[in-house]
């Protein structure tokens, strides 16, 4: 056995410690503790470990013989890992130190001590936290496909449905309920399509890089890197270890797809309230009242814009630890952890149960189809039907609007006024103008690509099933 220090493997582990004539301060060692919430990434540090020790083989710095017992003895640690009969300790700092005494406990000091050479905790932690990330991004996209396939079915059955179009929450034009409902899957497949190009940007692995300048032992970057599954290895050790732009773009995603839930909550409250009353909530996406038994609350929805603001905070936060750190590895990036995990465990939460809610939903269409020409809705298809007949965008505005405020002082909707008031306020409004005031007229007539007549709606949705199914 080695006479190095800690080559007793009933002593506690620590990575750090030949020149300090004492251990840490309790203080101290508090408040580096890390490994209550980086164990998480234990078994990402054992795959990258792995790949490691063949390297070190590679370079002949294990024998054939070593690099068996190695990997058997990592294989063992990550089983125990997995089961729970191997935890961190009260003296481990964090999960790299917790994970060399497992392997020291099991291999010996002299054969699970070569391990260490040629790494270090700055690129260890990076790459693990780039192959977590990389799984984490793969599951949210996955529960994102999800809810914006549930919007697609609920979409698919109400392309005929008419419902009011709104803009500043008031009124606007009538659409297809079923175009309403897609465009939430538009935004969602952004959010996928953003998470894609952060797996593309982002996935390349900073082993090899040790602290910070490499390593003089010949190790392969570029080999570990493909065995790990990253595209390459990163080209810059200073960088390799001291980028964090990998979370931030990460945060960021996760706080945008943190606004589109919460735009989609707002949507569904509104349409469950009892003044709209379009939208049924299911008994098992929905809550009660402790004192009021009447109740149905869209608890799901609210906690969608509740849950936005953690999201938002989560990337803020991190963005103002991460300003003006000098490039290195500095100790204030232990804090870039916490945030994404507490956006992943939140989302991976969230988004099953507004798929749920999303894919229950009842709507009310008979109540959507009467509501959704009124408010003077046809106003702009009275311009449009204008223009058509040659009459300048400008006027056709100033006759519709003047249309509308007739129709506001006689206490009518559109379509009841006569052919005479019609004539009154310009001669071009002949009766033909009548052929565009019915829901179904304007709707139809809005099928330019990406529109809301039905027979552009259905080929969006045919896309958008495409997409996102393959």
């Amino acid at each position: 056995m080695s006479n190095t220090p800690n080559s007793d493997s009933s002593q506690p582990t620590k990575l750090w410690g030949g020149r300090f004539r004492s251990g840490p301060s309790p203080e101290m060692a508090a408040l580096s503790l890390s490994v209550h919430f980086d164990w998480r990434l234990a078994q990402y540090d054992l795959r990258q470990s792995q790949a490691h020790a063949r390297v070190l083989h590679a370079a002949g710095l294990l024998t054939d013989d070593e690099l068996s017992r190695m990997l058997q003895g990592l294989q063992q640690l990550s089983a125990d890992v997995a089961t729970g009969s191997f935890v961190p300790s009260e003296d481990d700092e964090d999960v790299h130190t917790a994970l060399e005494r497992g392997l020291v406990e099991r291999l010996g000091a002299e054969l699970g001590g070569k391990l260490r050479a040629g790494r270090s905790r700055n690129d260890q932690v990076s790459t693990d936290f780039r192959l977590y990330l990389r799984d984490q991004s793969v599951a949210i996209e996955a529960e994102l496909v999800r809810l914006a396939l549930a919007f697609v079915e609920q979409a698919e059955k109400h392309v005929d449905c008419p419902a009011p179009g709104f803009t500043h929450l008031q009124h606007a034009q009538p659409v297809s309920f079923g175009h309403e409902l897609a465009k939430h899957s538009h935004a969602l497949a952004r959010d996928i399509s953003r998470l894609q190009d952060w797996r593309a940007r982002h996935n390349y692995s900073p082993m090899g890089a040790g602290a910070l300048a490499g390593s003089s032992l010949p190790l392969d970057p570029q080999g570990v890197a493909r065995e790990l599954g990253f595209t390459d290895a990163l080209a810059n050790s200073i960088d390799a270890v001291s980028a964090r732009d990998f979370v931030a773009e990460f945060l960021f995603v996760c706080a945008q797809i943190g606004v589109n839930l919460s735009r989609i909550g707002e949507e569904v409250i509104l349409m469950a309230s009892r003044e709209f009353a379009w939208a049924k909530l299911d008994d098992a996406y929905s809550t009660g009242s402790s004192i009021m038994p009447q109740k149905k609350n869209p608890d799901i929805a609210e906690l969608s814009r509740g849950k936005a603001g953690r999201l938002i905070g989560d990337l803020a936060g991190f963005m103002a630890t991460a300003k003006s750190l000098p490039f290195g590895y500095n100790r204030d990036l232990q804090e870039d952890k916490e945030p994404v995990f507490d956006a992943v465990e939140t989302l991976l939460l969230l988004l099953p149960a507004v798929t749920g809610m999303i894919a229950t939903l009842q709507f009310d269409t008979a109540k959507m189809a009467d509501s959704a020409p009124t408010g003077f809705a046809l106003a702009t298809d009275i311009a449009e039907w204008l223009v058509r007949n040659r009459v300048p965008f400008r006027v056709a505005h100033e006759v519709a609007g003047h249309c509308v405020a007739v129709a506001e002082e006689k206490g009518c909707e559109l379509w009841d006024l006569t052919d005479a008031d019609f004539a009154a306020i310009s001669p071009d409004l002949t009766p033909e103008v009548r052929s565009v005031l019915t829901t179904e007229g304007s709707l139809n007539s809005r099928a330019a690509f990406g529109g809301t007549a039905p027979i552009r709606v259905r080929e969006q949705l045919v896309a958008l099933r495409r997409s996102l199914q393959g």
